[in-house]
This record gives C-alpha cells, sequence and structure tokens, in this order.
C-alpha cells in the first residue's frame, strides 16, 4: 500500500459523540455535520466527527424515488426504524450501536492530489487503513459488487465489504461521510437493505437500485480484527481512531485530550432548526 500524505490531518479537531446519549433523532447528528462545514467553510478548523445511533435506516435521493419508496418506509417504520433521507451521495444504509459513523470536515481548498472527489475519499481510506493497519489488517477499495450502498471507494478486507463512502460539499467547505461495521453482523444488515428494496423496487427499472447480496458485507468483529483487545468491537476501533489521530494531528501531540475533544457546537436548538430544514429539503416519501 502506497505511503499516505496526512498533512491534511495536522489541525484536525476530534469531537467523539460515540457514546452520547441515544434520545435524539438520527437527523441531528446529520444536521451537526451541517453546521460544522458552515463553521469549517468560515475559517474553522476541520474536525473528524465520530457517532452513533441505535436504530435507523437512511437512505439515499434516488431510492427515495424508487415506485415502492412509501410503502417500503412504512415497513421499516412498524419495525422499530427511524427513517431518513440523506443529504449526501450515495444509497441506503441501515444504522445500529454496532456502527460507528465518521464524518471528516474540512476546506475545499484542500490540495488536490488524485483529482475531484477521489482526494476527498482517500483520506477516509487513508484514514481507515492506518487506523486497521495498527492490528494488522490489510484494507482495500474498489466496489464489492453485490454490497450495499456501493461505490468506488467501498472498503473491504478478504473480499468483504466493512465501509462505505459518501461526500457532501458546500460552497467552502466539504463533508465526507463513511459507515464503519465495527461490531454486529454484516449479513444481517445486508438482508435488511435487501428487504427494502424488494418492498421499495417494486415497478422499478432495471438498474434503478443495487442487488444486494447479503454474504458480501461483514464487520470488524466478524474479521477479528480486535480478536487480542479487550471491550466490544465499536469502542476498541473507536479508540483505534484516536491514536491514529493522535500520532497524524499536531494538535493531538500538543494538546490535552481534553482540549482535543472541546469543539465548540451550535446551540442545541439551533442544531434541531437545521435538522427540521434538511428534514424538509430531503423529505420521505409518503
Amino acid at each position: 500500500m502506497r505511503d499516505h500524505d496526512f498533512t491534511w490531518a495536522e489541525n484536525m479537531l476530534l469531537l467523539d459523540r460515540a457514546n452520547e446519549a441515544s434520545d435524539r433523532d438520527v437527523s441531528y447528528s446529520f444536521a451537526i455535520d451541517e453546521l460544522l462545514c458552515k463553521q469549517v467553510g468560515e475559517g474553522g478548523q476541520p474536525i473528524c466527527h465520530i457517532w452513533r445511533h441505535p436504530r435507523a435506516f437512511v437512505m439515499g435521493t434516488r431510492d427515495s424515488r424508487l415506485p415502492g419508496a412509501a410503502d417500503a418506509c412504512r415497513w421499516l417504520e412498524s419495525e422499530g426504524y427511524e427513517v431518513l433521507v440523506r443529504h449526501s451521495g450515495g444509497a441506503a444504509v441501515p444504522l445500529d450501536s454496532g456502527v460507528v459513523n465518521l464524518s471528516l470536515i474540512m476546506p475545499v481548498a484542500v490540495k488536490s492530489v488524485y483529482g475531484g472527489f477521489r482526494d476527498d475519499f482517500e483520506r477516509m481510506y487513508a484514514l481507515i487503513s492506518r487506523t486497521l493497519g495498527g492490528f494488522g489488517a490489510t484494507v482495500n477499495r474498489g466496489e464489492v459488487e453485490g454490497s450495499y450502498c456501493p461505490g468506488d471507494y467501498d472498503l473491504h478486507i478478504d473480499g468483504l465489504k466493512f465501509c462505505g463512502i459518501a461526500q457532501r460539499r458546500q460552497v467552502k467547505a466539504m463533508i465526507i461521510q463513511a459507515f464503519v461495521l465495527a461490531g454486529g453482523s454484516g449479513i444481517a444488515r445486508a438482508e435488511l437493505v435487501k428487504a427494502f428494496y424488494d418492498r421499495a423496487g417494486i415497478g422499478a427499472k432495471p438498474g434503478a437500485y443495487p442487488l444486494v447480496v447479503p454474504s458480501t458485507m461483514s464487520s470488524l468483529e466478524e474479521r477479528r480484527i480486535f480478536e487480542d483487545q479487550d471491550g466490544e468491537a465499536t469502542e476498541r476501533f473507536k479508540l483505534a481512531l484516536h491514536r491514529t489521530f493522535a500520532d497524524i494531528s499536531s494538535i493531538a501531540a500538543n494538546s490535552s485530550n481534553d482540549e482535543l475533544v472541546r469543539v465548540r457546537l451550535p446551540h442545541p436548538d439551533v442544531i434541531r432548526n437545521a435538522a427540521n430544514l434538511l428534514g424538509s429539503r430531503y423529505p420521505l416519501p409518503r
């Protein structure tokens, strides 16, 4: 694997909300991304936002336009899932306590190496690859046929996908978002996505949605990446991320942990208003 340039992360702050109380809906975390992206675009420091949600199903805008999407959403809600149409790219993704979500929030002026979106995705790949490389894992990138939310920057180990990457751009800043299957069953999550498309895709044209093969998905726990470590897989992956940032960030190297994680968040009412605005711009099919 080629050596990666981590100069983009030298002044990056770490916002770890992975263990926050789970009483807020999933749109709250996406709204935080949106507001922090605006701050970064206005000259604020870049941020890595880590978060989780206990039970949600996040679909892409293309998914929301499928003929049976409204019926599929009602079915998901009857199964206890909170459903959201996200404002970044990509297709349907289920979230639960075993999925760690990462958002790299950076100015768009970051120096280009590969050109276009590939630079942004490459940075997320580099971060995750370095983090897991410390445990002897080789992370590869490239579309995994049959996976859910497929793309050129599917991240996989031994051919099994555990991470997908999407992007959201504002005028002056961008958000590179990744879901990482740290714990739990990759197949069970893929079966849920397949069941969604089986309902939402009725009457759709060929190629309108991914054809999910559940056996293409796996989690880091299932790949035994943290086999010799204490604690659950999500916590171990999160702590490994902290160590990676301690290695690559000059802020981490020169600051106490309290200073490192002290990102100034907008008032909760501001975040809630932003979440409501996202909901109105990207409504659920009804």
